[in-house]
């Protein structure tokens, strides 16, 4: 098996460029908190995106799901023994997995969750919801923590919890969007209890009262897990943490949108600001010099896998970061910014 070094990496400048253009090209969001991360971090996360959105767009646009999820997971399978296709996310997440101990349960749940989407899945419970959204975003989180060399079990714990918040978020600000595409991820039984109807909301999905308590409760959530990030975000390495903050000030935030739109996400899309998202990442550089008690809570049930997982995986093969690599890091985002403005 090819396995990649500082010296002979899997992926090529090429490959992190077409990366990098599909973390702006589909998550504004998300692009904005990389540009917060020391270059080496950055790259990594943005490999990582560019697997997640290959993996997400050949499920869902796919006439046959399963297929798609095969096809998926034999190209899983030659990533990790270091053969990827010759595609360029797939080049670049070979590169991060195999340097950063990335176990594959990682990932196959992360192929799962887009399954799960394609097959329309419902979900009865806030567990239920739970298990789709770590599956969809707390791997993208455990694995985010992998990259900036964290491996705590509490930590991998916090880091699905900002996921979870992240995709709960989501899923509160697209319920009309969703609609439309006969998807509907709110839980069943909050629905219930409103005395709503899920098969005649996706018919003629609107704007009610009782629309707006179940997206109170599944904001409250988010704001519940955002907290309890704030102690994993804590234990990442100094240079990590205003992105991170930034993450997860950025994506509340929406929640704080959807809730200035009266709770309207069938016919109003919650946006942040540009001024908003400025004075944001300034609070998120302020964030990162706080410290946050470490959090006691257990992990999200639905998420123990993945932590057990990364508890038996082996150790990462990329040398430790240097005190030189941690001087560059303002260097590098100032001329990131710099590039980002023109």
């Amino acid at each position: 098996m090819l396995r990649p070094s500082p010296e002979r990496p899997l992926v090529s400048p090429a490959d992190l460029a077409q990366c990098r253009q599909m973390i702006r090209d589909g998550s504004k969001t998300f692009y904005t908190a990389s540009l917060l991360l020391p270059q080496r971090v950055c790259d990594a996360s943005r490999a990582l995106y560019g697997f997640c959105r290959v993996a997400d767009d050949l499920v869902d646009q796919s006439t046959d799901s399963r297929a798609a999820v095969d096809t998926l997971l034999a190209r899983l399978d030659r990533i990790y023994r270091g053969a990827p296709d010759n595609q360029p996310a797939d080049r670049a997440f070979a590169d991060v997995a195999l340097r950063f101990a990335i176990p594959r349960e990682i990932p196959e749940a992360l192929i799962e969750g887009f399954a799960w989407d394609a097959s329309g899945r419902r979900y009865h419970t806030l567990d239920d919801l739970h298990a789709y959204a770590v599956r969809v975003a707390g791997t993208v989180g455990a694995m985010m923590s992998l990259v900036m060399q964290v491996r705590d079990p509490s930590a991998i714990a916090r880091a699905c919890d900002l996921g979870v918040a992240m995709q709960l978020t989501n899923i509160a600000r697209d319920v009309g969007e969703d609609a439309r595409s006969a998807r509907l991820y709110l839980p069943l039984g909050w629905l219930a209890q409103e005395g709503l109807d899920a098969e005649g909301f996706l018919a003629a999905p609107h704007t009610s009262v009782p629309l707006s308590n179940v997206l109170r409760r599944l904001l409250a959530e988010a704001d519940r897990l955002y907290a309890r990030s704030l102690s994993g975000i804590a234990m990442l390495p100094s240079g990590c943490r205003p992105s991170i903050h930034a993450a997860r000030l950025l994506y509340a935030e929406i929640g704080r949108a959807v809730e200035r739109n009266g709770h309207d996400s069938v016919t109003r899309r919650a946006v942040v600001p540009t001024p908003r998202k400025l004075a944001l990442l300034a609070q998120a550089v302020m964030a990162s010099l706080q410290s946050a008690p470490r959090s006691t809570a257990p992990a999200i049930p639905a998420a123990q896998f993945l932590i057990d997982a990364v508890a038996s995986a082996g150790q990462p093969i990329h040398p430790p970061r240097t005190l030189d690599e941690r001087a560059q890091w303002l260097t590098d985002l100032f001329t990131r910014l710099e590039k980002q403005g023109q």
